[in-house]
């Protein structure tokens, strides 16, 4: 009798342990990654929302945010909520290494979002151990080449094409305009991989700039040095040319810039090529230029002109703002910051009810590609690729800060970062929006 008990109870001890071992094989996968609960999914972003470059894209958080609202008031992501903290990193490299940290290991989200910056990611990425941590690091607002590198950033995706990219097809554009090829040309640019990265993609297409590239360091340029670099230029070309001026900075470099061609009465001397970064019209308004100065400016854009209200994803976008983003003006990075929420969800989406990091990133490798998205260039997802698009149409911009597609309609031109091939005219159509800008992919 007495061993029929115990029998009895190593029987049922057994079961329960059986049981256990169960139950703990279908508890999900995600259970070990932070961030991520029945109810809630957890990003982190930093962005400069004080200092220097505030005024421009101090905006993104915010219109991400915005996104994700109105994608939270219709259900979330299989019915979880996106919650989006966001960290001022003041576009300095320490501060967003330190934000960074605090991101993942205090707030402990689930992924980084829309970070922005070259030199500022570069240290945070190292700083907040991301790939250590296995921490997705999504769609990066800047187009350096060398995010691309998944040996060195194993869990980063680009979003921008990279700036080596722009140079090339500049160079094209150059090239193919009989008005600006026989000009001379000179290009001022930021001092950091912004600028080298577009100092490389003009020596890849063979573009031979009339002087050396005036390089200034991020952050540094003022009224004085950009007043010196535009008089010396002047004084140096015959009156009778017209030299093609290209700019490769952030949109208060461009400012700057552009305000010391109206003090030295040099506006018309020079045509104008803004970089994609620095062309934001509505931001180059705000910071004080005018708007006769840009009046026919070149610029670079894989996007809609954010002022074309005939486009769906613009339109959706705009109404979207106006109820969840209240008080700001739609622009250029309003509409960049509410394409990488979308992208954002459909990636979510993507990896499905059982949320893992590492199947977040597998996802975007298998699935990026097919993503619905404002861009007019594709993107290029892939197991070997983390480029977001890669490619550009010019415009030029008009007095109400108007882009307009040179020639009446978009050319677009797809490229890569690392060799002498020529970019390519592109016939890619992208996806239609989806119902109401929600994702159902």
């Amino acid at each position: 009798m007495i061993r029929n008990t115990r029998m009895k109870r190593i029987s049922f001890v057994s079961t329960v342990v059986v049981a256990g071992a169960m139950l703990l094989s279908t508890v999900p996968a995600n259970a070990a990654d932070p961030g991520v609960t029945a109810k809630e999914i957890k990003l982190g972003i930093t962005s400069p929302k004080t200092g220097t470059v505030a005024l421009s894209y101090g905006k993104l958080p915010g219109a991400m945010k915005a996104y994700f609202d109105y994608i939270n008031a219709n259900g979330g992501v299989y019915g979880r909520k996106i919650n989006l903290i966001s960290r001022d990193d003041k576009y300095l490299p320490q501060q967003a290494a330190t934000q960074t940290r605090n991101l993942v290991l205090s707030d402990k989200v689930f992924a980084i979002v829309g970070a922005l910056g070259t030199a500022t990611h570069t240290k945070a990425y190292v700083a907040a151990q991301l790939a250590k941590n296995n921490v997705p690091d999504l769609f990066v607002n800047t187009g350096f080449s060398g995010f691309d590198d998944k040996t060195k950033y194993p869990t980063t995706f680009l979003v921008l094409p990279s700036y080596a990219m722009e140079a090339k097809i500049i160079a094209k554009l150059i090239a193919d305009t009989p008005t600006l090829k026989p000009m001379p040309s000179f290009l001022i640019a930021q001092d950091d991989e912004f600028g080298k990265d577009g100092v490389k993609g003009f020596a890849l297409a063979g573009h031979k700039f009339s002087d050396t590239p005036i390089l200034y360091p991020a952050g540094s340029l003022t009224a004085a040095l950009a007043e010196g670099a535009l008089a010396k230029i002047n004084a140096a070309v015959p009156a009778a040319a017209k030299p093609v001026m290209v700019l490769m900075g952030t949109t208060d470099s461009t400012a700057l810039i552009l305000k010391a061609a109206e003090k030295l009465s040099l506006t018309s001397r020079f045509t104008w090529i803004a970089g994609s970064v620095g062309g934001d019209a509505n931001t180059l308004f705000a910071l004080g230029v005018k708007p006769a100065t840009i009046d026919g400016a070149y610029a670079a854009s894989f996007f809609p002109d954010a002022k074309d209200t005939t486009d769906e994803y613009v339109a959706q976008f705009m109404k979207i703002n106006e109820k969840y983003n209240k008080g700001v003006t739609f622009d250029n990075v309003v509409l960049q910051a509410m394409n990488s929420a979308m992208l954002t969800v459909q990636a979510l989406r993507a990896a499905g009810k059982n949320l893992t990091r590492a199947g977040l990133m597998k996802a975007i490798e298998d699935k990026g590609s097919t993503f619905a998205s404002a861009g007019l260039a594709p993107l290029n997802y892939s197991a070997t690729s983390r480029v977001g698009y890669n490619g550009y149409w010019f415009g030029q911009l008009n007095a109400k800060g108007e882009l307009k597609p040179v020639g009446g309609r978009v050319t677009l031109y797809t490229t890569d970062s690392a060799t002498a091939t020529a970019p390519v005219l592109s016939t890619y159509t992208r996806k239609p929006l989806p119902k109401n800008g929600i994702p159902t992919n």
